[in-house]
């Protein structure tokens, strides 16, 4: 079922939008590898060392790359996210343009008590903007929404790399 802004859609973006609809996992060939180098973001991010938790989620984010050849993407990781009347920014995928590579940044804290944010919700937001540079790169789609799809990717993901049970 698509989301309500399907309707709005051109013809091109509705077919994008199927296209990625379709995708409910990211194959990749040795996510055991990856596993150990997504858990060991959380000790740093405890221990709110702003840039061993950058560091930790650059090796990850490029052994991900590295597995599905895909262009390197630079992550910054900031301490307290942006908000305003809407909400909170949490994370943000900025495609590769005028600058060398593509840049994901994800917040560390939360805006409003400045609290650094659970390990589950930091790792679900970087890998969120991941799989925006996914689309683009590894599936060659000329946009990326979130769908269903996009969804299914970024939560089948998120428990492959934590050794949990599909559902």
């Amino acid at each position: 079922m698509p989301f309500s802004y399907y309707d709005r859609l051109s013809a091109r973006d509705k077919k994008i939008y199927r296209a990625s609809d379709a995708i409910l996992r990211i194959d990749l060939p040795d996510i055991a590898a990856l596993g150990p180098l997504a858990v060991a973001i959380e000790p740093v991010l405890i221990e709110a060392n702003r840039a061993a938790v950058q560091r930790a989620s650059q090796v990850l984010v490029d052994a991900i790359n590295a597995q599905l050849k895909t262009p390197p993407i630079r992550v910054k990781v900031l301490e307290r996210r942006p908000s305003n009347s809407y909400g909170e920014l949490h994370g943000l995928y900025e495609p590769e343009e005028e600058r060398e590579r593509a840049v994901i940044s994800v917040w560390m804290r939360t805006a409003q008590k400045v609290q650094v944010v659970k390990f589950r919700t930091f790792l679900r937001t970087l890998l969120h903007e991941v799989c925006h540079h996914l689309d683009y790169e590894h599936y060659k789609l000329a946009e990326t929404f979130h769908t269903e799809g996009f969804y299914a990717r970024e939560s089948a993901l998120l428990r492959e790399l934590l050794g949990e049970k599909q559902p």
